[in-house]
């Protein structure tokens, strides 16, 4: 069986949301001695990624997504052993994410925490429907590198608008990169609110935070 065979066997296992199947094919490309984050990177989160696709397409629901996340973890856990001690502690960046307040939408924004974290960025995910002060505070926190804001309708885009006056406020905008997400909001918006990037989906929100923190 080829690499891109061995990925796409990950990636479909992910999508069965079996975590059983999961761990068979994460033992099996481990067994073929592919890298812990090869596996983790181009089968296990590839799989997610797809699984959200389906998920904005009507074609899956929010418990078979979140039993993908689980057994995708599963998948994860199984392979941390075999990470060199300092790439399992040494993370990429803090990031801090989460839906805005007034905005009970969840799963786009939990499955960008799920792709972050298996990318290997240490993410806070701090819920939906979150004061925007609570932002602030868990930045102040955690020391955070960069806050993840998402907001799926037009009536609560103006709390991302409004996380970045905070941040100039307290003198804290210029060592937080912003990242804003969500159906309403676009490139454009992004540029108008000064916000560092807009992701569109999990998996362009991960190559927008390595670009901005990497």
């Amino acid at each position: 069986m080829s690499k891109e065979e061995m990925f796409k066997e990950l990636s479909d296992a992910v999508i069965t949301c079996k975590n059983d199947v999961v761990t068979a094919a994460v033992e099996k490309a481990r067994s073929e001695g592919i890298p812990p984050a090869e596996i983790i990177e181009k089968g296990l989160a590839a799989g997610m990624n797809e699984v959200g696709v389906l998920f904005e397409r009507g074609k899956l629901f929010l418990p078979h997504v979140m039993m993908a996340a689980g057994a995708m973890e599963a998948g994860v856990k199984l392979l941390e052993a075999d990470m060199p001690a300092d790439s399992v502690s040494k993370k990429l960046g803090v990031i801090v994410n989460g839906t805005v307040e007034g905005d009970v939408h969840d799963i786009g924004k939990s499955i960008v925490s799920t792709m972050l974290q298996s990318a290997g960025f240490e993410v806070h995910d701090i819920g939906r429907d979150v004061p925007l002060q609570d932002f602030i505070d868990k930045i102040k926190e955690t020391n955070a590198d960069m806050v993840g804001l998402s907001a799926l309708m037009t009536t609560t885009l103006q709390g991302q608008k409004d996380v970045i006056e905070m941040l100039k406020e307290q003198g804290m905008r210029d060592s937080v990169k912003v990242m804003v997400g969500g159906a309403p909001a676009t490139e454009n918006w992004a540029a108008k609110i000064g916000a560092d990037c807009y992701a569109e989906n999990a998996s362009e929100a991960v190559v927008k935070a390595k670009e901005l923190l990497l």
